[in-house]
Order: structure tokens, then C-alpha cells, then sequence
């Protein structure tokens, strides 16, 4: 069975290194953000043209796929960035790509095609605020033989901070494709995660015949049919005593807004410390991830069927205080939202019982009874 698979790694480049990757990030955020420029001038005067009553066929036409903004992107490039050289062109091509797919997005969510909540217009990356990330899709990837280093497009080889044993073992057998690898600058370190084409082999769970309900609580992380109460691990409680000491001294330096609003130049303790809050709120959240990872896995590995409540837990975690909540989990986000997808045998489905409801074994005679007033 083929699947589409991740693998992440954390890396551990050079300062020169470091300083490529940041400057590929950068380019692939100064292409998104020309190509927006772009769409909007021309949307603009179309819609000035429009005004004056010209024919439609007349009309200034928007780039709006990839296609026609990468196009448009090599005709400018050489007078709009002379420095493009120094990047990789996967670099520009993968930001004007997330363009094209936010433009699609929004069009389609505009008709009411798209699924899920309503989707925005882009808008310009900031520097400072956007997530610093880049996509390959073509030249040298690969994972080096001794598995410790990858090479990627311009960059060169760069060491892991982590074996790549998992993924190299299935290049060296044949039943693993490295599709693309993307870059990403999180919580004060670069990762880069291999987008792979995988042939699994189908697993068999322990129980294949067996069916258990998973209840996805607040006070309980979740409570499974056969009694078995997975307790929330509370990570963010244990870590808000850091939390609220960087906080603190993140309010003392000088940030880039003076207490009456106006803008200035931030000092290099207010960057120290707030690179350090940031570390912190990231190894929260791979601990939850870790836990959530470690529980899906569990259910799918053991039982032949997984039945989840079909529960609003965001609507459950809306309080005062959502980062206090009972709960482990990040607000607005289903604890279920990592169940593993590759090899996975257990199907799910949710629970076979009348609207409404709300039972924690989805229709099957449940172990251990729990007060709603406990979830």
C-alpha cells in the first residue's frame, strides 16, 4: 500500500548555513508578496476599467494561477531583483505557488466549492510575523548515506540534529520516493520536513475484530469504552511558570513599541528574550503533539475499529482563560486531529447514535459511566 508520508527533522546547520536558509525563506516571501502586489494592481484596473464600461474581453486580466505568475515573475525578475541568482529558483517558484493556492482557496470559498470555514484574501507576509519557510521540489534532495546530513538545492549538505535511519532505510530498500522537502523556521530552530511517496506493508492491529469508543473530554484528555481514563498530561500548566517569568522580562526591555504606540527599535535583549518565550511555547506544543501522536497510535495499533465522538471540544474549551483549560490540547483543535495515517488498519467512524448525543462509546454498552459534569 502506497502512502503519502512526512518525515522531520531538526537541523543543526553552520552560521553560514543558517544564513542561507533565512535568505531563501526571505525569497520565497518576497515572491509571494510581488506576486499579491501584482494581482491586486491588476484587480484594481479591472475594476476601474469596469467602471468605464469596457467589454470584458477588453478587461486587464489578474495573474491568478502559477502558471501565469511565475511567467510574469521571470519577465520582471532580472530589473525587480538582480540579486535572484543568489537563491535557489525553487525559492521564488514555491512562493508564488502558496499565492496561487491562497488566490484558489479564496475564489473557491467565494463560490461556496471550498469546504470548511470561510477563506480570506491574502494577504502581505511580514518579516517579523510570517512563518519563515521554503519548498523544493526539484534538484539535489537526498538523505546522505551516513545519516546525519541531507543535501538540499544550493544549500549544500547540511547535518541533522537527529538520524535519519527511519526514512534512509526505505531509500536503500526501494520502497520509499522523496517527493519534495520544505524548510521551516520554528521556535528558534530550522526544520525540514521530507514530503515522501511510501510502500507500506498493511498492519494487522492486535484486536482486528475488536471495536472501542474513544469520549474526547476537558477534565480527561479522553476516556476509551473499556474504562480505561487517558489522563491530560497538562503540559502548559507545568510550563507557565517560565512562561510567565519570560513574559515579565519580555515587558521590561525595550520592544518595538514605546508605551505610547509609536515604533522603535527594538534591543537585542527584547530579540534574546523573545526568542527564548518562543522556544518555550514550542516545546509545549511538541509536547502535546508527542502525547497525541503516542495515543493514536496506541488505538490504531491495538484495536480493528475506532469509534470518536463526533464532539465539539473547541466549543468545550471556550472560557475565559483557554490557555488554563482542564484540557492539554490546544483550543479549537480536536485531540483525534493526529490520528496517524500512514499504515493505519483501524478505521474510524463516528459514533452510531441519535443527534445529539453525546455517548462516550458511540453506541456500544459502555464500561464505566462518567458525569457530564467530570468531562
Amino acid at each position: 500500500m502506497k502512502v503519502t508520508q512526512a518525515y522531520r527533522y531538526a537541523l543543526d546547520p553552520t552560521p553560514g548555513q543558517a544564513a542561507a536558509l533565512a535568505s531563501h525563506c526571505g525569497a520565497a516571501r518576497f515572491a509571494f508578496n510581488w506576486g499579491l502586489a501584482l494581482v491586486k494592481a491588476a484587480l484594481s484596473q479591472r475594476e476601474a476599467e469596469e467602471s468605464y464600461g469596457v467589454p470584458g474581453e477588453h478587461l486587464t486580466q489578474a495573474p491568478w494561477s502559477l502558471y501565469s505568475l511565475r511567467r510574469a515573475w521571470n519577465a520582471a525578475k532580472d530589473r525587480l531583483a538582480p540579486w535572484w541568482a543568489d537563491n535557489s529558483k525553487e525559492a521564488y517558484n514555491s512562493g508564488l505557488d502558496n499565492l496561487a493556492r491562497a488566490l484558489k482557496n479564496w475564489n473557491s470559498s467565494r463560490k461556496g466549492t471550498r469546504k470548511g470555514r470561510a477563506m480570506g484574501f491574502p494577504r502581505f507576509r511580514s518579516k517579523h510575523r510570517a512563518a519563515s519557510s521554503c519548498r523544493f521540489t526539484t534538484g539535489a534532495i537526498r538523505v546522505e548515506a551516513d545519516r546525519h546530513h541531507v543535501t538540499l538545492p544550493r544549500l549544500g549538505t547540511i547535518r541533522t540534529a537527529e538520524s535519519t535511519r527511519k526514512l534512509a532505510r526505505h531509500l536503500q530498500r526501494g520502497t520509499g520516493r522523496i517527493l519534495s522537502a520544505t524548510v521551516r523556521f520554528e521556535g528558534g530552530r530550522w526544520f525540514v520536513a521530507f514530503t515522501c511517496e511510501i510502500d507500506h506493508a498493511d498492519r494487522v492491529p492486535a484486536r482486528p475484530d475488536a471495536v472501542v469508543g474513544v469520549d474526547l473530554g476537558v477534565k480527561d484528555l479522553a476516556v476509551l469504552s473499556t474504562g480505561e481514563v487517558i489522563a491530560s498530561p497538562k503540559h502548559h500548566r507545568a510550563a507557565l511558570r517560565r512562561l510567565r517569568r519570560l513574559n515579565k522580562q519580555l515587558d521590561r526591555r525595550i520592544g518595538p513599541r514605546s508605551p505610547d504606540g509609536a515604533r522603535r527599535q527594538p534591543s537585542a535583549r527584547w530579540a534574546k528574550t523573545r526568542a527564548a518565550l518562543g522556544k518555550a511555547h514550542a516545546r509545549v506544543a511538541n509536547q502535546r503533539r508527542d502525547g497525541l501522536h503516542k495515543l493514536t497510535s496506541r488505538l490504531a495499533a491495538t484495536w480493528g475499529t475506532v469509534v470518536v465522538e463526533d464532539l465539539n471540544v473547541s466549543g468545550m474549551l471556550a472560557n475565559r482563560c483557554p490557555g488554563c483549560s482542564p484540557t492539554g490540547v490546544w483550543p479549537g483543535r480536536s485531540p483525534m486531529s493526529a490520528w496517524p495515517k500512514r499504515g493505519a488498519s483501524s478505521p474510524t467512524r463516528p459514533p452510531g447514535v441519535a443527534a445529539g448525543s453525546s455517548s462516550p462509546t458511540g453506541g456500544f454498552p459502555p464500561a464505566r459511566l462518567v458525569r457530564v459534569a467530570a468531562r
